[in-house]
């Protein structure tokens, strides 16, 4: 085997492919990068058995053939080098690296030990708008449950139908929905619960093109876009019903300025330390949102924010974590609008624009 890259494009499909090296110790293989360079190609797989990415790119092949060394390693060298012509030369023993006035020669593990790339026959898939797409999970993806103990809440409900596409999360405290309108050339419907970790990892990887494709197996989701394929296993079962839990009505609501509301939860969240509520006074005829937090150690902080208000005066309180995480959701808009109920019933924040973005929040006792 003997081929030639170029060093900024090898650095970037190795970061690109770093995302399905395994750690497992007692499978150094796993931890290793699949190098197969024939015509005019190199193509880099790794997996931990749960993910499988394929990423290609052009090299200038004299030697055709295969092998695999270290991800880590071959990244860690790769990045330090300059932005030359890297060779490669070596079996399934070790790979002789060089460029320029450097060279390093790695021990390396046989392909045939390697995992075989996931076969797959695509059920269903649609292609969308990766730019779009990136924006509305990154909207819903801190809503995501982070602990694997509940798999269907750790992931991203996905549907696009009549030319709608649709992204709900949850983590049972909280729920997320955001939604846009795209032109798709999907005349079948798409549903399914992918999960959040990776659908969010892999919008943000380098080489991301103008168009990903999202489609789904008996057991399997797939990722294309450019010369990469990422795979992972599909979520199982079946996700809540979120349209149940939105509420038809609400008791007052309230239009206000996301800058100075960020701001003044920011301001009163200070006193916040040991207990996370922030309490919500709402004043329809004066026009004003009381913001206050009170520690019976560090002691009280109040804000006062201008609003728009309908409805009836309220009290609520809310988990400052919580808002602030929807606040961040929607800090590319001017103005969002809360639908409160009062009591413990569940309050809705909204924002209407080219991605529109629902969260529901469930109060707290104050």
């Amino acid at each position: 085997m003997k081929f030639t890259v170029s060093q900024s494009s090898l650095a970037q499909a190795l970061s690109i492919v770093s995302k399905g090296m395994g750690s497992n110790a007692s499978q150094p293989i796993l931890a290793g990068v699949h190098l197969i360079a024939a015509n005019g190609t190199l193509e880099l797989q790794t997996t931990d058995t749960t993910i499988s990415i394929r990423h290609s790119i052009a090299a200038n092949v004299e030697d055709p053939g295969e092998t695999v060394i270290s991800g880590k390693i071959a990244m860690n060298i790769v990045k330090n080098l300059s932005d030359s012509a890297v060779s490669f030369e070596g079996d399934d023993r070790n790979v002789l690296i060089t460029s320029d006035k450097s060279s390093f020669r790695l021990n390396a593990l046989s392909p045939e030990d390697f995992p075989s790339f996931p076969e797959y026959e695509l059920e269903n898939s649609v292609e969308l708008d990766s730019e779009v797409l990136s924006k509305m999970v990154d909207k819903v993806y801190r809503v995501t449950y982070k602990d694997n103990s509940r798999p269907i809440l750790s992931g991203i409900l996905t549907t696009v139908e009549d030319n709608t596409i649709r992204l709900v999360a949850t983590d049972s405290y909280r729920l997320a929905v955001c939604d846009t309108n795209v032109d798709t050339q999907n005349k079948e419907a798409f549903r399914a619960i992918l999960p959040g970790s990776v659908f969010h990892e892999v919008l943000g990887l380098p080489g991301m093109t103008e168009k990903i494709l999202v489609g789904i197996t008996s057991s399997q989701v797939i990722f294309q876009f450019g010369n990469t394929t990422f795979i992972t296993r599909k979520i199982e079962g079946n996700f809540p019903n979120y349209k149940q839990l939105l509420p038809t009505s609400c008791s007052t609501s309230v239009k206000v300025d996301v800058s100075q509301l960020t701001a003044a939860l920011r301001r009163v969240s200070v006193i916040a330390l040991s207990n996370p509520s922030v309490r919500f006074d709402i004043e329809v005829e004066n026009k004003l949102m009381k913001l206050s937090a009170t520690s019976p150690d560090q002691g009280d902080a109040t804000e006062y924010v201008n609003i728009e208000a309908e409805g009836e005066d309220v009290s609520v309180g809310l988990n400052y974590h919580y808002v602030n995480d929807c606040m961040s959701a929607v800090s590319d808009q001017k103005e969002i609008t809360l639908e409160l109920q009062g009591d413990l019933r569940p309050d809705i924040f909204k924002s209407y624009a080219k991605v529109n973005y629902l969260y529901l929040l469930m109060p707290v006792r104050m």
